[in-house]
């Protein structure tokens, strides 16, 4: 298993502006997007994970991987041509041997597509052979695209090249992107759409009374307050209506028995007959 670095510099500069002349000379862009690619085993879930691709059509992303011995750079394109190489979904360039024409690693004819709830591995299979590695098989190209909501389309990174293997052996790569994401759902519940709506309406009852009295009323001071007169009321209102509904006797108490009043007779005064007795 070989593993690789990935450093920026200058040869990166003019492969990027070699690529987009070679592009732009062969109008390798087209409308049909993630379409181009044709699936090893045509099914509508595979072909539903590449539509969630539909963003990154028609780009060219660039890496570059350096070592003591090695230095290449590689390209690679969503069903489109990579660096202007027909039917070469990913390809790989020999910095050190500008003369010898791109590897392909693999086809945009020879796709398979596995996505999760925020990632979709794409492969590229039916590449160039190899010469004396992984028993002279073709080469294959991963793509491992993840999701991140900061960027559309993030710097496409060489993770390894497994070859150490008789069979199987693939380049490895790394692409984050906000098309993979799971959309966001929303989190308000019915209860908290009710309370916005009832302050919205709040908030427009009393700036439009406020206005109306104001303005066309010409009210001043308290009277300015939409329906004043109802509002300074609206308590004893409620205290009544509470009263109403919810006693059930009256407040004074039934007496104890029947025909005998409630309130206590007055006494009579007392009749003095003193002066009729005879002196």
């Amino acid at each position: 298993m070989k593993v690789v670095s990935t450093h920026s510099g200058a040869p990166f500069l003019v492969w990027i502006v070699v690529v987009q002349v070679v592009l732009f000379g062969s109008g390798v862009y087209t409308a049909d997007g993630t379409k181009n690619c044709k699936l090893l085993s045509e099914s509508e879930s595979e072909r539903k994970v590449l539509s969630r691709l539909e963003p990154l059509a028609h780009k060219n992303f660039t890496a570059e991987t350096r070592s003591a011995a090695e230095n290449y750079t590689y390209v690679f394109q969503l069903c489109g041509d990579a660096a202007g190489v027909v039917g070469a979904g990913a390809v790989q360039f020999d910095s050190k041997k500008t003369d010898i024409k791109p590897t392909v690693i693999g086809k945009y004819d020879a796709t398979q597509a596995i996505g999760g709830s925020d990632w979709v591995m794409l492969i590229y299979k039916n590449g160039d052979s190899y010469d004396e590695h992984c028993n002279k098989e073709q080469r294959r190209a991963v793509v491992m695209i993840s999701c991140d909501r900061k960027t559309d389309a993030g710097q496409l990174s060489v993770v390894l090249e497994d070859r150490d293997r008789l069979q199987e052996c693939f380049y490895l790569f790394e692409l984050d992107s906000s098309a993979v994401c799971p959309a966001l759902e929303s989190h308000i519940s019915t209860g908290s759409i009710m309370l916005i709506i009832g302050f919205c309406l709040l908030a427009v009852y009393l700036i439009g009374g406020f206005l109306y009295q104001r303005l066309i009323v010409g009210a001043k001071g308290m009277e300015q307050f939409p329906n004043y007169a109802f509002w300074v009321e609206f308590g004893n209102l409620t205290a009544d209506g509470c009263d109403f509904v919810c006693r059930s006797r009256n407040r004074e108490e039934a007496p104890a028995y029947r025909g005998v009043a409630s309130e206590p007779l007055e006494e009579e005064p007392e009749e003095r007959d003193d002066h009729l007795l005879p002196m």
